[in-house]
C-alpha cells in the first residue's frame, strides 16, 4: 500500500502506491490503517491526501501540533506540490495556466466551468516523451476534488487510465505526487519521488524525460497566474 521514504521526529513522507483508498472503505484497510499498523505507530495524523488512483508523495504528522502546522501552510498555499501525469493525446497548448471554478458532474466526475469565483488553479508543463506519449508537470495552487484529472481534460488531454474523465485505457491511471517543498520549524524541505508503478511510469524514456526536464521542478519558470 506504500513505502516510507523519510522519517522525523515531526513527520513521515511515504509513497502511497495507486488503487489505494485513503480511508478504509467496507472491509478494506486504508491507508491510514496500512501506515499505523506497518510503522506500528498509531500517532499519526493526516494533513493532506490523494485520490485513490494517484500514486506519490504524502505528508502524515506525528503529534497534532505538527499537524496543526502543517495544515495552515497548506492552507496558506505554502506548501509546494508538483504533480507528474501521462497522456497519450496532444494538449491544445504544450505549457500555461487552467484556472476556473469547478462543479459536480455525473457519475462521480467533476467539470470546470469558465467562472472564477472560487477557482481551481494549476500550472503545467508538457513535455514529450515518445511519439504518442507526453509528459504533464502540473502544479496546483489549489486543493479542489480532482482538480488535476479535470485539468488534464480541459485541455483535451485526460490522463492515460483515468477513463472517468474519457483517458484511454492503461494498467493504471498515471497520475503522480511527484515532489513536495516546504518550511518547517524554520527548516527547509524538498522532497522528489519518481514513479515506480505503471509500465509507462517506468520506462527508460520516461526516466531520461524527467532527468532532462524536471529533475528540480521548482527551479523552472512556471507561467506566472
Amino acid at each position: 500500500m506504500f513505502s516510507l521514504l523519510y522519517s522525523d521526529p515531526r513527520f513521515y513522507l511515504i509513497n502511497k502506491h495507486a488503487g489505494v483508498s485513503f480511508h478504509r472503505e467496507g472491509e478494506e484497510d486504508g491507508l491510514l490503517d496500512a501506515v499505523r499498523a506497518g510503522l506500528r505507530d498509531d500517532a499519526v495524523w493526516p494533513v493532506h491526501r490523494l485520490d485513490r488512483v494517484t500514486s506519490g508523495l504524502i505528508l502524515l504528522a506525528r503529534s497534532s501540533q505538527v499537524a496543526s502546522q502543517f495544515g495552515s501552510a497548506f492552507a496558506d498555499h505554502a506548501v509546494e506540490k508538483y504533480y507528474l501525469a501521462l497522456s497519450d493525446r496532444k494538449p491544445q497548448k504544450k505549457q500555461g495556466l487552467i484556472k476556473g471554478d469547478m462543479e459536480k458532474g455525473r457519475g462521480g466526475a467533476w467539470r470546470l466551468l469558465p467562472a472564477v469565483q472560487n477557482p481551481a488553479i494549476t500550472q503545467f508543463f508538457s513535455f514529450s516523451v515518445q511519439p504518442g506519449l507526453r509528459l504533464f508537470l502540473l502544479r496546483p495552487h489549489s486543493g479542489k476534488t480532482h482538480q488535476l484529472r479535470v485539468a488534464m481534460k480541459s485541455q483535451s488531454a485526460p490522463i492515460l487510465g483515468d477513463v472517468l474523465y474519457g483517458g484511454s485505457p492503461a494498467d493504471r491511471a498515471y497520475l503522480h505526487a511527484y515532489a513536495l517543498r516546504f518550511m518547517l520549524d524554520g527548516e527547509a524541505f524538498s522532497f522528489v519521488c519518481p514513479p515506480d508503478h505503471g509500465a509507462e511510469f517506468v520506462s527508460e524514456a520516461l526516466h531520461t524525460c524527467l532527468q532532462r526536464e524536471a529533475s528540480a521542478p521548482w527551479e523552472l519558470a512556471w507561467p506566472k497566474i
